[in-house]
């Protein structure tokens, strides 16, 4: 599939993660070079796609300075990154009636592809309902190309049958995987520790 096939494709940002190991907080909002990591993902991402929405719960002034809008989860109980992306669909059904896909990434990746989104449209054909990203053998489900049209049985998933694990509900779609290069680095490195952090400045600083 051409990336132009794609249009309007509307990316959702997922900022559920509570940074636990980190002292709590937005991993997004961390800083590496001087810069967030949700800085860092916007400005990757944008040229990449129609539109951007930050999936993120509690007060949303905090993420003001981004420019972007926010939409908190529409299903109670902070049941983890499918609602996210059901939040996403709903917002792009919404706001794009011509949306047919919806890309995802998390805010805890500094160093996402600039041609994440054209990688995963090109291995998609007609019949795929998901393209997911992988390097050095992992998947990474959060990192995924979606038709948007999955958004009532997602919404029937998550609801009826509490389904949470983003892998249970990848295995019931038409999926593929996206195989990316590690070289500088891995394009899919997260932030989840101090020592994650620490790295991510060794590599900013080595020009990754």
């Amino acid at each position: 599939m051409q990336i132009n096939e794609l249009r309007p494709c509307i990316g959702i940002l997922l900022a559920g993660g509570l940074a636990r190991r980190l002292g709590g907080g937005d991993k997004g909002l961390l800083e590496i070079g001087g810069r967030s990591i949700l800085e860092r993902t916007i400005a990757c991402l944008m040229p990449q796609l129609d539109s951007l929405v930050l999936n993120a719960n509690g007060d949303p002034a905090r993420f003001a300075a981004f420019g972007i809008p926010v939409a908190s989860d529409r299903i109670a109980g902070f049941p983890g990154p499918l609602a996210g992306l059901l939040t996403g669909m709903e917002w792009a059904a919404e706001r794009y009636p011509l949306c047919r896909w919806v890309l995802t990434a998390p805010t805890d990746c500094p160093f996402l592809p600039a041609d994440l989104v054209a990688r995963l449209a090109e291995a998609s054909d007609e019949r795929t309902e998901v393209a997911m990203a992988r390097s050095s053998g992992r998947q990474h489900p959060v990192v995924g190309l979606w038709r948007i049209d999955l958004r009532e049985k997602l919404r029937a998933a998550l609801v009826e049958e509490g389904l949470r694990k983003v892998g249970d509900w990848t295995d019931r779609c038409k999926s593929i995987v996206v195989d990316f290069e590690t070289t500088p680095c891995d394009p899919f490195f997260n932030v989840n520790t101090p020592e994650d952090l620490a790295l991510a400045e060794r590599l900013i600083s080595a020009g990754s």
